[in-house]
């Protein structure tokens, strides 16, 4: 597969309504595809997973298309409130992780801020009749009655999916859960909030493993928090965690039950010249990725993207400058509270290129190989399939051109925090407030 520095991307789709009416509940909170990339899975900040199913016409017909069709939708988490620490628990998904498929049916992890739960998604197309206990409306015969035995019989039925929860993990974090993360043994799975990192077993909902505990005897000594968490996608005893003091560490379940010393800690020193009042802000780590040969590790920070090779601890390989035309507006972005906002970043299939957003609906892509970097936006003009994307610039300073937009204009309300890449294809999916876009790369 191309990286993106010679593919021009093209409109595929877009889920959701184009109304500027927005409820809050309707906001895309994180994004996911499956493994063979057949289902798109998004939550909201009410609490809802909806379930993408790629259109089996979009692959068959040349050129290929990335279309999907709405395939289940249910509500994954309730509001609830914690009577002891009067404290009210949002159903917004934090997170979804698909597990990989075993049998017809498929599971899924999504978490809000204090509990994960385990979903069982499967089809029923056929349904059992001719019962000699129970009548067709489901209610229970006297079997005195039954004077005679038939033999059920099945017939087919309306095609309908199906999303029951097969397991519920609570009470295990004091802090909000940030990450969930299934290991490569597809047996268990870890849980990161803002000062610990649980390992739990799927099949085990009432207890689970403390392997990272940061949080300090005495809290005002209190210094940094874990913001993302992920396991090996090979090595099932390999872990990474990043933190808001812009550190990455590697732990090795191997050599401890408790990671709190680290096998690696992979940090950049920062340059004396460049300090500024909000250094240690945008410094702090939203996201991290290890590649999918799990070779490399990528870590988004407010102002870049970083590649880190897992053989080379003391600065990063690569770094991609997302959106440095904010640098000198830093200021009001702490006063409007952006420079807090978490983007999230992902690998393609290969790892030959990532991808990552930005304010005004627009989102960055890098190619590995050739170093090419385009801005790209998501745009509810793009009405038509196929349409192909322009290239958007940023005009910082200085003479604005024709086709550049000026800093000063960017909406810093529409931001693109979360971004998924299909595992083999040029297909990405990008969530803007309230719609999810779907772009593919034109053949």
């Amino acid at each position: 597969m191309e990286g993106n520095g010679d593919v021009q991307w093209c409109f595929s789709q877009v889920k959701g309504t184009l109304d500027d009416d927005v409820t809050e509940a309707d906001i895309i909170s994180c994004v996911e595809f499956n493994h063979d990339g057949e289902l798109l899975a998004t939550g909201d900040k009410g609490g809802r997973v909806v379930i993408f199913q790629r259109d089996r016409l979009s692959k068959t017909v040349l050129p290929r298309r990335g279309e999907y069709n709405v395939y289940s939708t249910f509500q994954s988490h309730e509001p609830e409130f914690d009577y002891l620490k009067s404290l009210e628990i949002e159903e917004k998904i934090n997170k979804i992780r698909w597990l990989k498929r075993k049998n017809q049916s498929h599971f899924l992890l999504s978490t809000n801020d204090k509990t994960i739960k385990l979903w069982k998604v499967s089809e029923r197309d056929k349904k059992v009749e001719g019962y000699n206990t129970k009548s067709e409306n489901g209610v229970i015969i006297d079997p005195s009655s039954v004077h005679s035995l038939r033999v059920p019989t099945i017939k087919p039925m309306e095609l309908t999916v199906e999303a029951s929860p097969r397991r519920i993990f609570a009470n295990a974090h004091t802090y909000h859960i940030n990450s969930i993360s299934v290991n490569s043994d597809q047996e268990t799975y870890l849980s990161a909030d803002d000062l610990r990192i649980n390992l739990w077993n799927l099949e085990i909902t009432d207890q689970s493993f403390n392997i990272v505990d940061i949080k300090p005897t005495n809290m005002e000594e209190l210094t940094e928090v874990i913001t993302a968490a992920e396991f090996h996608p090979v090595e099932c005893n390999l872990f990474v965690y990043s933190s808001s003091k812009g550190t990455i560490r590697l732990c090795d379940m191997r050599a401890s039950a408790l990671c709190d010393r680290h096998a690696k800690l992979f940090e950049e020193p920062e340059d004396p010249t460049n300090r500024s009042f909000f250094s240690e802000i945008i410094s702090s780590i939203s996201d991290v990725k290890l590649s999918n040969s799990g070779r490399y590790i990528i870590s988004r920070d407010y102002m870049s993207v970083k590649v880190w090779d897992l053989h080379m601890e003391k600065k990063p390989l690569e770094t991609y400058l997302v959106h440095e035309y904010l640098r000198s507006k830093l200021c009001s972005l702490y006063e409007n509270d952006c420079i807090f906002d978490k983007f999230e970043c992902c690998w393609n299939g290969n790892d030959t290129a990532i991808m990552t957003g930005s304010y005004n609906n627009f989102f960055r892509m890098f190619d590995r190989s050739t170093k090419r970097e385009v801005t790209l936006e998501a745009s509810r003009d793009i009405a038509k399939p196929k349409t192909i994307l322009k290239p958007r610039k940023v005009c910082a300073s200085g003479k604005r051109k024709k086709d550049e937009i000026s800093v000063d204009s960017l909406d810093f309300n529409k931001k693109i925090l979360h971004t998924a890449w299909h595992p083999t294809e040029n297909i990405i999916a990008v969530a803007a407030t309230n719609n999810l876009f779907l772009f593919q790369d034109k053949f």
